[in-house]
C-alpha cells in the first residue's frame, strides 16, 4: 500500500465548480463531481463519510453575512456527522479572530471542527490528510498498524518483566 497514489471521489456544490480548490483536486486526479443538492461551499468525501464547508472571512463583512454564515453552518452540521468547517483568511488578524471566536462559541456543543486555512494549498492538504486517514481501505491498515505497535510496546515493556518478576496474580 506504500507508495501508491491515493485517489478518491469527491461531492461538490455546484458553486465550488471554478473554485481553486476544485480545480486543485481534479489537478491531483481525484474525480470531482458537482451537485446542485449539496450545501453551497461544501465538500463530501463518500468512502471517509466526512464533509468539508469552505467559509472566507470575506462572507463575514457584514452583521447579516455573520448571520447568514451561522444559519448556513447550522444547517451543514445537521445534514453531516462529521463535519469540518475550513475556516479560509489569508491573514489571522483581530477581526478574523474574533468571527473565529463566535462561530466557536456557537457550535462548542456539536461535532463541528475547525480548522483555520491561509489558502487553497492549505485547504486542499487539510482535506485529503483528513480524508485519506478516514477512508475505508485505509483506516483498516491504520489501526491494524497500531494495534500491532500497541502490541510491541507491551511485549517489550519492562514493566511486564517487573510484573512477572513480582508475580502478581498469584496467592
Amino acid at each position: 500500500m506504500a507508495g501508491t497514489v491515493w485517489r478518491t471521489t469527491v461531492i461538490a456544490s455546484a458553486s465550488l465548480q471554478s473554485h481553486e480548490t476544485a480545480l486543485a483536486l481534479s489537478a491531483q486526479q481525484h474525480r470531482v463531481r458537482y451537485s446542485d443538492s449539496v450545501e453551497e461551499g461544501t465538500y463530501i468525501f463518500p468512502l471517509s463519510g466526512i464533509a468539508f464547508m469552505i467559509v472566507d472571512t470575506q462572507e463575514c463583512a457584514d452583521s447579516p453575512g455573520v448571520s447568514r454564515l451561522f444559519e448556513k453552518i447550522g444547517k451543514f452540521i445537521q445534514v453531516h456527522r462529521n463535519s469540518f468547517l475550513l475556516f479560509s483568511s489569508s491573514l489571522h488578524a483581530q477581526r478574523e479572530q474574533e468571527i473565529l471566536f463566535r462561530i466557536q462559541q456557537s457550535f462548542l456543543g456539536s461535532k463541528l471542527r475547525i480548522i483555520p486555512v491561509h489558502n487553497v494549498a492549505e485547504m486542499v492538504k487539510s482535506m485529503l490528510t483528513i480524508a485519506k486517514a478516514t477512508s475505508k481501505p485505509h483506516v483498516d491498515s491504520v489501526r491494524d498498524r497500531m494495534a500491532l505497535a500497541r502490541a510491541q510496546i507491551i511485549e517489550r515493556s519492562p514493566v511486564w518483566d517487573v510484573l512477572s518478576t513480582l508475580q502478581f496474580g498469584e496467592e
